[in-house]
């Protein structure tokens, strides 16, 4: 828009936004506007309107996006925090409460019970707290700080031990391990990593159902790290936000499972520390795969004879 132009027009000629127009006829600028753009989706300014010189007014505009967007993420993970530890406290509390005020009155089998109940919400706290903390220092630092070369082979089949254990013999297990001697990367991190992709699958498969896990090197060096489940899969609309922290398809069975909604964004963040990326494919009904990619330059082949 050429300034010239438009010199001494009216600005509502120029924007006209009823909230912009209302904002300047009101004549009180002691706190700014906060404008939300009908022709860019998403942006967001500040307006506000300052002394400029003898009788004249400067209108500033401040493009607060990112601002609004990571003040509205703070404030979702507070909430979120708030509502996962509030319900397994609400249980602790009642039975311990319910144990204070008249544990003699109840048999032995039924104060046993409510002190399972107990111990169980304490974990799942437990757990929250320790993803959380990962998280956090995940995020602090974008530079791994101890890396090594990783035994790939190794890895993956303690982590397949590990869905074992867990599943209990609910599911069918397959194991596939293809080329790679060794990955450079943080060996904690790749365990939780890949070891929270196969509790996810785990979790979300019915019993009777078949996990296979998979690793392999694409034809162009990367490495692949695969979890292929026939559970219940999930829709389209869901897959883009499943790293979010908290983000859950179904609340309900996550609460069930004993899942804390941390566990894909935690994934997120080793892999983007070891410049990876996380690919996931699913449709209700017919099962999901999530892959994590690791660089060509992390993995280290073979020595051919």
């Amino acid at each position: 828009i050429s300034a010239v132009h438009h010199t001494g027009h009216a600005i509502t000629n120029l924007v006209r936004q009823p909230a912009f127009v209302s904002y300047l006829r009101q004549g009180d600028f002691r706190e700014p506007l906060l404008l939300r753009s009908s022709r860019q989706e998403g942006l967001i300014l500040t307006v506000q309107v300052i002394p400029f010189g003898a009788d004249q007014q400067m209108i500033l505009a401040r493009d607060i996006t990112q601002l609004e967007r990571l003040e509205t993420m703070r404030r979702d993970f507070v909430a979120n925090v708030s509502h996962e530890l509030k319900t397994p406290l609400t249980v602790v509390s009642g039975f311990v409460e319910t144990l204070i005020d008249g544990g003699d009155e109840y048999p032995l089998a039924q104060r046993e019970h409510f002190l399972n109940l107990v111990l169980q919400q304490s974990v799942r706290m437990q757990h929250l707290i320790d993803d959380l903390l990962t998280l956090s220092s995940l995020q602090a630092a974008s530079v791994i700080a101890e890396t090594e070369q990783v035994e790939i082979a190794s890895l993956i089949s303690s982590i397949a031990r590990e869905a074992e254990a867990l599943s209990a013999g609910k599911h069918q297990i397959r194991l596939d391990c293809d080329t790679a001697r060794t990955v450079l990367g943080n060996p904690k991190e790749l365990h939780s990593a890949f070891a929270n992709l196969v509790s996810n699958a785990v979790r979300y498969t019915p019993a009777g159902g078949e996990i296979s896990i998979r690793w392999a090197v694409e034809p162009d060096g990367r490495g692949a790290f695969s979890v292929t489940d026939n559970g219940i899969g999930i829709d389209a609309e869901h897959l883009p936000r499943l790293t979010e922290r908290f983000y859950r398809v179904d609340r309900g069975r996550s609460r069930e499972t004993g899942g804390t909604g941390l566990g894909l964004a935690i994934v997120k963040h080793i892999l983007t520390r070891h410049q990876g990326s996380l690919q996931i494919q699913s449709a209700p009904g017919e099962g999901s795969r999530f892959t994590a990619y690791l660089p060509a330059h992390r993995v280290t082949l073979p020595e051919r004879n």
